[in-house]
């Protein structure tokens, strides 16, 4: 699907881009891959790191924020498929620089619809995250206002062939940002102690290569407005912390603001439109521009008042799978 066909992907410096760069050319022969970021060094790095792994001749470095409208509608010219990575994620960051999060997360997928609509873009997937459902942050709050446009902006594509489509899933295990890298460092140190926002915690374990699988999924079969989900295992916290430090001691340090105990993917007010699938649930939208030929098939609905909730979650991480899983990582 993707052979001989020009991809972009915003934010392609992160953990994301990277990993669906490496992927892309081992699953498909693309004409072209476009990494379009703002930090020149990063990219730099990226070509650097990239040089020995995949056809660089085909790899395309564009400097450019996904605030700049007019530098989108450079980069997209000639493309096929969008992937919209690009965002603000770190919680405390947006909470303290909130019309920031708003200018990047908002604006900048207003301007990415806009871009893909006037340059006859195929299909735009956009990656959106847990903090989305039921938003208790500003980083959640702006990821939602980014999931709607992007449902919504099937239906001004008129006669035009675009489509966007959303991929969500929680804290990717070893990304940036994420828990484990941390704690790697502190354990590099000697320390002995872990630190645990909450001992209830709960979480889904998902890694960047499920994370890219489901993003090539939704490009290859979506035909606008869907929401996709993996279907993954959850894990405690705590146990974690066992995994990485056998027997060591946690400090629990309470939770952050802006932070929950589970991670929430689908919501019990979304079960009437969402269908599971063999590895993922799909949320489909709720337009009158949606109608039951755009459904999928395959798919069978899930019982009203399902949630799908890393607290209740049906598959579960032991200390010894956790262990084994971090191996990967």
């Amino acid at each position: 699907m993707l052979n001989g066909k020009n991809i972009l992907v915003t934010g392609g410096t992160g953990s994301f881009g990277k990993k669906f760069l490496q992927m892309v050319f081992q699953k498909y022969h693309p004409n072209k891959v476009v990494i379009y970021s703002r930090d020149e060094y990063k990219q730099s790095v990226m070509e650097t790191e990239f040089a020995d792994k995949v056809d660089m001749s085909k790899v395309r470095f564009f400097i450019g924020d996904v605030r700049d409208r007019e530098r989108l509608y450079r980069a997209f010219e000639d493309i096929d498929y969008v992937v919209h990575a690009a965002a603000m994620k770190q919680v405390p960051v947006c909470e303290y620089n909130p019309m920031e999060a708003v200018k990047t997360n908002i604006y900048g997928a207003r301007n990415i619809i806009d871009a893909a609509l006037d340059r006859n873009v195929k299909k735009v997937i956009a990656l959106s995250t847990d903090k989305a459902v039921n938003p208790i942050n500003l980083y959640g709050g702006t990821k939602l206002v980014s999931d709607k446009l992007f449902i919504a902006a099937n239906s001004y594509s008129g006669t035009k062939e675009t489509r966007f489509s959303i991929v969500r899933y929680g804290n990717v295990a070893g990304s940036r940002g994420s828990v484990i890298p941390i704690w790697k460092k502190m354990i590099n140190k000697g320390e002995d102690t872990l630190g645990v926002t909450d001992m209830r915690m709960t979480r889904f374990w998902i890694t960047l290569e499920q994370g890219v699988e489901l993003a090539f999924k939704a490009l290859e079969e979506s035909r606008g407005g869907e929401t996709y989900i993996s279907k993954i295992p959850s894990f405690h916290i705590g146990d974690l912390a066992e995994a990485m430090l056998p027997g060591c001691n946690i400090k629990e340090i309470g939770i952050r603001e802006g932070e929950k105990l589970h991670e929430v993917m689908v919501t019990r007010d979304d079960s009437w439109s969402t269908y599971e699938y063999d590895k993922h649930f799909i949320i489909y939208p709720r337009y009158d521009w949606a109608n039951d030929n755009n459904m999928l098939p395959g798919g069978t609905k899930v019982a009203d008042g399902f949630e799908y909730n890393s607290g209740t979650n049906e598959q579960w991480l032991s200390v010894e799978e956790l262990r084994d899983a971090l191996k990967n990582i």
